[in-house]
């Protein structure tokens, strides 16, 4: 240490200041855990439209009931928070209308299957002879009857696979993974589902309102009152989102030369009618020889067009959804069930199809409802459902009913707000991380008052020197 002399003797000089070793960066506790737990959102679609597929293969009541629990039982075990989520009872509602407007047409307008069990007898209506074929009233059979559930209950069965989609994939996911050629319809498309969705909370919450209120929230009356704030709402969010969308440059096209435009267009035209003629074959009855070829061949033809039309669409993807081992599995569930139904329509056709003449009870077939189990696979393989409704702005269902019942008794507190996620919770007041030097009990500091400073920690102006 070395000394200076000076007027007042000898005197050290400062010491050199220490040097610590930085320390490792600290991972903000605000990061999403979505990204690697949540599954990717084709993998839902995969394995609904194979439940779909083994639904349009059979008539038999048994299984479309199955395959209806099944579909049900996955989603109330993985469904999230968020407001899509909230669509799967819509569309269960959807398909009992379907299967109602069936059997009214079925009793109107006749059915084709002769019965001899007359349940009832309408007054027949006379039509002109270029309208034989079709009749008004007359009389209606069991067995018609039935044959228009299991037609309707088929429908119904398609309409409840779609909606379990719709409710555990995510929309907005689901729209990242599209191919750039596909994107712009892909933002069309997905607009159009989770205006349903919306729609659905929108009218729950003012019919809520309403009975808070103490007025009626049935009847012609209230639809009316609710229908317009409804409309009201959908139009905002589509303004504020056609704004949004403008702002990030939605639209922006690349110079492509144009041998690769009429190729992209070839291509991709080709493949998709490919795909609507091998579907056609996999779902017709007669058409199972030439349906996979096609569909493989469409398929093939379609995303080469897709891949080179994707050079047209200028755009980035921020934290791309990964397909893991979870995927494939829930995934290949689907398409093994789509798979074994067709395979059960080549050795057991009369007990997929069970006729409705003569009149009797539906058997059930063993190795198709063991395929049909297999559908369950991601209620156990796929991650557990998360809180992303408090991240996409959904609110959770306990916290609404919480909500409505502390405003029906008058509680006057503010309701208490959900955590953020990965944010530390806090129970009391002082229970956080204290500054070093501070003991739990000591005051907080207070703020310098005025325009100056505002809320910077300090004496008070009558404590200032």
């Amino acid at each position: 240490m070395s000394r200076t002399v000076g007027t007042g003797g000898a005197q050290a000089a400062p010491p050199s200041p220490v040097r610590t070793p930085l320390r490792s960066p600290v991972r903000s506790p605000m990061r999403s855990p979505l990204r690697g737990t949540a599954l990717h959102a084709g993998a839902w679609w995969v394995w609904a439209l194979g439940l779909a597929t083994a639904a349009s293969r059979t008539t038999n009541v048994l299984l479309l009931a199955m395959l209806v629990g099944v579909a049900g039982y996955v989603v109330a075990a993985r469904r999230t928070d968020a407001p899509w989520a909230r669509s799967y009872g819509v569309f269960l509602k959807l398909g009992l209308v379907v299967i109602g407007i069936r059997l009214a047409f079925a009793v109107v307008l006749g059915s084709p299957i002769p019965g001899t069990h007359t349940v009832l007898t309408l007054p027949e209506v006379p039509l002109p002879h270029w309208a034989q074929g079709v009749r008004l009233g007359g009389r209606v059979t069991a067995e018609g009857l039935l044959f228009a559930f299991c037609d309707g209950l088929k429908l119904a069965t398609l309409l409840v696979c779609v909606g379990a989609a719709n409710a555990l994939a995510n929309p907005a996911r689901l729209l990242k993974s599209l191919p750039g050629a596909l994107y712009e319809a892909g933002v069309a498309v997905v607009v159009a589902m989770t205006f349903a969705p919306h729609l659905v909370a929108d009218v729950q919450r003012l019919r809520a309102a309403r009975r808070l209120r103490g007025r009626p929230d049935r009847g012609l009356k209230a639809l009316l009152q609710v229908g317009l704030p409804v409309l009201e709402g959908a139009l905002e969010r589509s303004v504020a989102l056609a704004a949004a969308m403008d702002a990030r440059g939605y639209g922006r096209t690349a110079r492509v030369p144009r041998a690769v435009r009429h190729t992209t267009s070839a291509l991709t035209l080709g493949g998709l009618l490919g795909v609507c003629a091998g579907t056609y074959g996999l779902l017709a009855d007669a058409g199972g020889g030439y349906g996979m070829p096609l569909l493989g061949a469409g398929l093939a033809a379609a995303l080469a067009g897709l891949r080179l039309g994707g050079r047209r669409s200028v755009r980035t993807r921020y934290r791309p959804d990964r397909w893991g081992v979870r995927a494939w599995l829930v995934s290949a569930s689907g398409a093994a069930v789509a798979a074994l139904m067709i395979w059960a329509g080549t050795y057991a056709p009369g007990a997929l199809h069970p006729p409705a003449v003569p009149l009797g009870a539906p058997e059930l077939p063993v190795w198709p409802a063991v395929s049909v189990l297999v559908g369950l696979l991601p209620a156990f393989v796929a991650p557990a459902a998360s809180r992303e409704g408090a991240m996409t702005g959904g609110h959770r269902r306990a916290g609404g009913q919480r909500s409505l019942a502390a405003a029906a008794e008058g509680d006057p507190r503010p309701l208490p707000r959900p955590p953020l996620e990965g944010a530390p919770a806090f129970p009391e007041p002082g229970a956080g991380p204290r500054p070093p030097g501070r003991a739990q009990g000591s005051a907080p500091a207070r703020a310098v008052g005025g325009p100056e400073h505002p809320g910077v920690a300090g004496p008070t102006p009558k404590e200032a020197p």
